[in-house]
């Protein structure tokens, strides 16, 4: 699944082509997603011009005067911005129409969703409970101390509830604990104030410099220019079971957390 720097990715991408753009038309090809697609969604956006698109967590929201369009990508979906006369392929579920361009929606497995989202926008069911965003300076190591005091939950798991911090996928995650040299299954109110601080630091490094490659490859995903993210190369420890740690040349290994596979390095992460 896309995680916060692809879909960080994608709002980057889409913004220069689409931002005060108006929107001309709507096509529908494929309403039933993981929500049904609304159906008077030409009455809605028709006529509208788009005012700023924002990222919320992994949710996209292109906000006109009356509410926003909320997109989320799922499990394999991809946008792109294309000549309006582009023909469709059969998972091309979706075209937001720009005069001569169009933002169309790819996504094989359909897990993905175009909602309307009336004001107030934050109020939203999906987006209401929605945790701190990991690159905000309000996520810092103070917070990450306080929040986590009474909790017995693996510190990998505490990152990935995205009622506590959003968009740290499981990629990142690993990732982020095995620079910060934390094991996942550390409990997180075991962690001192300055472990925190250094695992602030470190989600942080992870999702910028994920940022700067372009995301990671994940299955079907995608930029907006049709190509893949380059993440994948610069992994410590996802995806690696066997290989040596690139640190201390031990084997990384795997355990199943939450049904979720999770790489570390049993030397370099300490519980």
């Amino acid at each position: 699944m896309p995680e916060l720097p692809e879909v960080e990715t994608t709002r980057r991408g889409i913004t220069e082509h689409i931002g005060g753009q108006q929107i001309t038309a709507i096509t529908v090809r494929q309403p039933r997603l993981r929500y049904p697609v609304p159906d008077n969604l030409a009455e809605l956006l028709c006529g509208y011009r788009i005012d700023a698109v924002r990222r919320r967590a992994k949710y996209l929201l292109l906000d006109i005067a009356s509410g926003s369009l909320l997109i989320h990508l799922g499990m394999s979906g991809s946008l792109r911005v294309l000549p309006a006369e582009t023909p469709a392929d059969k998972h091309d579920h979706f075209d937001l129409v720009l005069g001569e361009r169009l933002l169309r929606l790819h996504d094989p497995r359909r897990f993905g969703a175009v909602l309307w989202v009336a004001p107030p926008v934050e109020s939203h069911p999906l987006l209401a409970k929605l945790g701190i965003e990991p690159l905000e300076d309000s996520f810092d190591g103070p917070w990450l101390y306080q929040a986590t005091r009474s909790s017995k939950t693996p510190i990998k798991l505490w990152l990935m509830d995205a009622q506590r911090v959003v968009g740290i996928g499981n990629i990142y995650a690993s990732e982020s604990l095995f620079r910060a040299g934390i094991h996942p299954d550390t409990p997180a109110g075991r962690l001192s104030a300055a472990r925190c601080a250094r695992l602030v630091q470190c989600v942080q490094e992870t999702l910028q410099e994920a940022l700067a490659a372009g995301g990671s490859t994940l299955r079907d995903f995608v930029a907006v220019n049709g190509r893949s993210g380059y993440f994948q190369q610069n992994y410590f420890v996802y995806a690696r079971e066997g290989e040596a740690c690139r640190v201390c040349g031990r084997a990384i290994r795997k355990v199943v957390m939450a049904q979720r596979s999770t790489f570390f390095c049993a030397h370099c992460q300490r519980r």
